[in-house]
Order: C-alpha cells, then structure tokens, then sequence
C-alpha cells in the first residue's frame, strides 16, 4: 500500500504554500500550485483512506461515526463520517484524506444561470467569464457522466412512475463515476462502476472519481506534500508578512493515532494560506484566528446554507425498489442496485427560483443494511422491522423501501459562531422555512401515488429530533463586494477589516463551499471546484506564473489502491495553460 501522505517526520516548518484541507477546493489549489512549482504542503485532520479499505460491515460503518452535539462528544476524531447535531440544523460532512468526496454521490451538476445572476455575488463571478472556464476544467477532471442502465434499475423505475404521475421530467444524472475501467486525468487507474450503491460509505472499486483520485496525486506526483491527522486551529498574520500555521499533527499516516487532538503542537509558516476545511473548518479556524485578533469581516460565520437538503423515504411502495446497496463484492449475487444517484426529476419555475427542487433515487450503503429495520420502529412499523430483522432488508418491506435525496434552495440565513472553543451553528426556526413544508407536500404525494407512506425522519423520535439536516453546508466564509458585504472576494481573498473596501489580507485565501453565499439548488460539488479552478486562474494572474491544468499523460498509470506511487512517475510541470 503506497500512500500520498507522509510521515510527521518528515513535515518542515516552512513552505511555499500551506493548504489546510483536501476537499474539491483544497485538491484544485494543491494540484495548480505544485505544478507551478509551489512548495505545497497539504494538511488533513482525517486520515487516508484506500481504495478497498472504506467500511463495507456495520461494526466497520459504526468505527467511522463521529458524532457532536451541545451534550454530545463520540467517536474517533477521525471518523470517516462526521455527524454534527445542531439545535436548530443537523451537519454531515466527510473527514479524511479527500474530504467530502469520499462519501458524497458524486453528482455533478451546473446551478441554474439565475442562482449566479443573484446580486449577493461579488460582479465579477457573472462578468469576466472565467466562471465558465472553471466549470469546463472541473468536467475535464471530474468527467461526470450519466449511468449506461439508468433507467433499467428500479429505483430508477419507481422514481420515473412518480414523476410521469406528477407529469414532471425524469432524467438520468451526471455523476463523478466511471463505467468502464480507464486511466483519468490524474493518471490514475480507476475500476468500472459495479452498481453496488455504497458511494456514500466510500467506494471500494475506486469508480468513484474522488479528489483523492484525481488532484491529490496530481498535487503529490508534481511535489507537493501531504500530511493526515493534521488539525489546525488558527492562523496568524506575523510580523514580516507571513502567515502562522498553528497544527496538531499525529505521528501516524496509516491512522492508527486517532487522539482527538494530535500528539504534536507545530506552527508553520508561508507566504500564503488557503482555508479549504469546507463550510464548518475553514469558518472554524478563521473565527479563531479573528478572536487572537485578525482583522476580519463582522460577516464571518453568515449566511449558512443547507441548500434545501432533505433525506426522506417512502415506506411501503407497491413495487419493488432495491434501494440498499449490496457492497463489493455483492451481499447478494446478480443484484444490481445503481450508483448512489442515477435519476432526478425536476421541478422547475420559471418564474420563481427559490421554488425549484430536484429529488433524486437515493440508496443507502450496505453497511448500514443490518440496523436498518430497527430505525424504523420508532415510526410505529415493527412489524415490516422485525419480518426484515429476520428474513434480511433485501427481502420483505426493505425491499420496497425508496430513498428520497432532494436538494432545493433556502434562505441561507444560518450563522456560525465558537462557544467555549466549539463551533456551534444557530438558525431559529430553520425547521419551519418554506422550502420543508413545499418538499414534504412533494414527498408525501410521490409515495401515495406509489402506495407508499412519507416518512420525513425515522429517527425523528430519538437524538436527531425534528431538525433538517444537510450533507452539503454552504457559506461561513460568503463572498462579497467588499467587507462590508462579506468575508472573502470573488478570488477568495480574505478582506481586511482593519483597512476596509475591497482590501484583502494578502496571501489568505479561503477555497471551498465556504465561500458560497447562497444556496445552489444541485449537489454543489461541481461548482466548488469550478469556483476553485476559476481562483486559481486568477491567483496565477496575480502572481505571474502559468495556471496549468491539463491532463496528466505519458506516464505508467498508477492503481487506485495505490496512488503514492505516482511519487515514482514523477511527470514534468510543463504543459500549455488552458
């Protein structure tokens, strides 16, 4: 096993560039800046997880939980799959090495040109047409495409009754996966999709195209360092011009060291700093360094979105669905259940945005198949839980049990804020926002046209309570004109407060679903990266040097499950700028 991350031995106390975080954003800003010939150093608070190695049992699944909460602290620190228990909204989001595209589905999809035309982005997102570069680059590396037998699985059949029902279109979704073995744009070997459905526990046949398979070995085969279980927890602006770095950063890259905190308080420092923690760390640590007293916008921590997420399910459909995956290799030989997402229908306005939501067929991993049944009996079914209890969920009412993924638009109107050292997030009355109750009007009638009862939350009756919940946070760091309109520019640069405007504090950067000021209306990791790749066209700008981004090619692939070997195949930096 040849991984991307190193040793904490080998971490130096200065680089060219440090980037905390290794999501979309952070992936793009490692990989443009080593191939610029950057001293990039790379910090990850989760650990590196292979391609094979991603939970596959519930006792594995369980391992990888983390939960927090205002009473609540449990589970390894560096759990896969970080769940935050809000008061007013609940947060998933993914932690280890490639953040949340380990455990997203992988759709990829443009917003409406009305969510951009929206005057709460800086005017230069709509106007110097980089935007639409951005987005053509994400594609080229991402290569999101639709499933060859979308329509041939049945949940993508189910889905498609309710939508003809409703007389509303019904498409096939693009997502980050590969179906047919090949070498990406990173020069890494990727598998074929198996249609197993555990794109949200990670992928185990490396089909998934994820940030750890694409810009990460790009970032390392051009130089860059990387290093896991590395926390920051601030970062300060120094004297000469330099930016702080303070990190925790655990001895072990395989994660056997899961401390909560790391065994090794270091401060590094470089000329610049890229934040690309996703909503909650990159606002994290920007509150922390403004209460050491960095001069920062009064907006840090504004306008959250939870992108008018909801996870629902239709209990007791007529027909059979197979919305659980089976895992790789297969629970249950010749079925196939589709990738996490194959379909969407959309309900469109145009008239009215904000009134527009897709709802896609969802399926939840293998992992989680043995205690399904017992999540459900809180909702007053304990017979259809204890006949799957014992016949297992791919037969009997688990068998006819759909998956609703709708994503929508709020009002982006939740704010962050540190009580005693924790990120606490607030929204009153979250739960009661327009875009619920239209989405639970839609829900409801979908899974009564198929025979089936609308089941907004199994667990609404135990810890998670009645609470939205959201796999895509968005905003705590929003873009702005100036400071008094947000926390960053349309670059990304952090604005100054101290000396207003539109100036910035040079060489701070943050790059990710941070800087998104509204809700998208899609699964927003196309528009991360592409808003990524747009910054780093225009970092490259300002500081002079050739932002390339072309695939990787000439070089000996290197195998999904091994991708530090792209160390030995080192490819040269040069290449036309796209």
């Amino acid at each position: 096993m040849v991984r991307l991350s190193r040793a904490r031995a080998a971490l130096q106390a200065s680089y060219d560039v440090i980037v905390v975080g290794s999501g979309y954003g952070g992936g793009v800003t490692a990989s443009r800046l080593a191939r610029a010939g950057k001293r990039v150093c790379v910090l990850e608070r989760g650990r590196e997880i292979l391609t094979g190695a991603f939970p596959s049992r519930f006792p594995d699944l369980k391992n990888e939980l983390q939960v927090t909460g205002r009473m609540i602290r449990t589970g390894s620190p560096t759990g896969l799959l970080d769940i935050r228990l809000g008061d007013d909204v609940h947060v998933l989001v993914g932690c280890g090495l490639g953040g949340g595209s380990l455990v997203n589905a992988g759709v990829a999809l443009e917003p409406d040109p009305r969510v951009f035309a929206d005057a709460v982005w800086p005017g230069q997102i709509r106007q110097d047409g980089t935007l639409a570069a951005g987005f053509a680059r994400a594609r080229q590396w991402l290569r999101p495409a639709t499933h060859p037998n979308a329509a041939g699985f049945a949940k993508y059949a189910t889905l498609n009754a309710q939508a003809d029902a409703l007389g509303h279109p019904m498409r096939a979704t693009p997502c980050a996966i590969t179906h047919a073995e090949g070498v990406n744009a990173a020069g890494i070997m990727q598998g074929a999709c198996t249609s197993c459905g555990d794109c949200f526990a990670g992928c185990n046949v490396g089909a998934k195209t994820t940030v750890a398979l694409t810009y990460l070995p790009d970032a390392v085969r051009h130089g860059a360092e990387i290093y896991t279980q590395a926390r920051v927890r601030r970062v300060d602006k120094l004297a000469d011009g330099m930016w702080q770095v303070e990190v925790f950063v655990a001895d072990d890259p395989a994660g056997n060291d899961k401390s909560a905190s790391g065994t090794g308080l270091q401060h590094l420092t470089a000329p610049m700093v890229v934040l690309a923690a996703g909503s909650l760390g990159s606002t994290e640590i920007l509150l922390r360094s403004a209460e050491g007293g960095l001069a920062v916008s009064d907006h840090l921590g504004g306008r959250f979105s939870a992108n008018g997420d909801i996870i629902a399910f239709g209990y007791g459909i007529e027909r059979e669905v197979n919305a659980i995956g089976v895992g790789h290799p297969p629970r249950v030989e010749g079925l196939q259940v589709g990738a996490a997402v194959t379909g969407q229908l959309d309900l469109e306005d145009p008239d009215t945005l904000a009134h527009e939501l897709s709802i896609q067929d969802g399926v939840l991993p293998s992992a989680i198949a043995p205690v399904l049944p017992m999540l459900f009996i809180p909702n007053g079914r304990i017979l259809g839980a204890l006949k799957s209890l014992v016949s297992g969920v791919y037969e009997g009412p688990f068998k006819h049990l759909q998956t609703y993924f709708a994503v929508s638009h709020d009002e982006a109107a939740g704010r962050f804020r540190l009580e005693e050292d924790r990120l606490m997030l607030s929204w009153p009355g979250a739960k009661d926002a327009a875009v619920y109750a239209r989405l639970d009007r839609v829900l409801t009638e979908m899974a009564a046209r198929s025979g089936g009862a609308y089941v907004k939350n199994p667990l609404a009756g135990s810890v998670m309570g009645h609470q939205p919940a959201t796999a895509h946070p968005l905003g705590g760091c929003p873009m702005g004109h100036d400071v008094t309109h947000g926390v960053v520019d349309h670059q990304g640069r952090v604005f100054d407060r101290s000396a207003g405007g539109t100036s910035v504090h040079h060489g701070l950067y943050v790059i990710d679903g941070a800087i998104i000021p509204r809700s998208l209306g899609v699964n927003p990791l196309l528009t991360i990266t592409a808003l990524a790749e747009r910054a780093l066209m225009h970092i490259a700008d300002e500081h002079g040097f050739a932002c390339d981004a072309s695939p990787v090619t000439g070089v000996r692939p290197t195998p999904a499950t091994e991708p530090g070997a792209v160390r030995a195949a080192r490819a040269p930096v040069a290449g036309p700028r796209q």
